[in-house]
């Protein structure tokens, strides 16, 4: 019998029950993580490992930025969504020139703008969900029974 993995179960379940606004930032995040892991390829001499390294890597990261572009929201969203969805139409073709021509350029200029959309939406949820600072309760809120 296969035990199961905590870690997999816990990812599993985060998703299924954050909010949209996370979720969102989770994937940036997660295609962060794919772009980087893709760099060491770039310098790895046997081609085989390295276009292995490179490819599945861009891959998950063209995957994630798929996924981004749909779950724009065109109506609602506006000239933002957009510029979003160009941005990452442009993102795609970035990496999947890097892909072709096994050159880190595209990746690198990608992750750095993704670096900042990330920052930028990690910043717009903590000031969109502020801590409520605590109310102190009166004695008188405190009715014997």
């Amino acid at each position: 019998m296969q035990t199961a993995n905590p870690w997999n179960s816990y990812r599993r379940i985060t998703t299924l029950t954050a909010p949209p606004g996370q979720i969102i930032l989770m994937l940036y995040e997660g295609a962060l993580r794919s772009l980087e892991r893709s760099l060491p390829g770039f310098s790895i001499a046997d081609p085989g490992e390295a276009n292995m390294t490179i490819h599945n890597n861009l891959q998950r990261a063209q995957e994630i930025i798929h996924e981004l572009n749909c779950a724009l929201n065109m109506e609602q969203g506006g000239e933002f969504a957009s510029t979003l969805r160009r941005l990452y139409d442009y993102f795609d073709r970035r990496l999947r020139e890097s892909n072709l021509k096994k050159e880190p350029t595209g990746v690198k200029e990608v992750l750095r703008h993704i670096t900042v959309l990330r920052d930028a939406w990690a910043t717009m949820l903590q000031n969109q969900n502020p801590l409520p600072a605590a109310v102190p309760l009166a004695p008188a809120d405190f009715a014997v029974a």
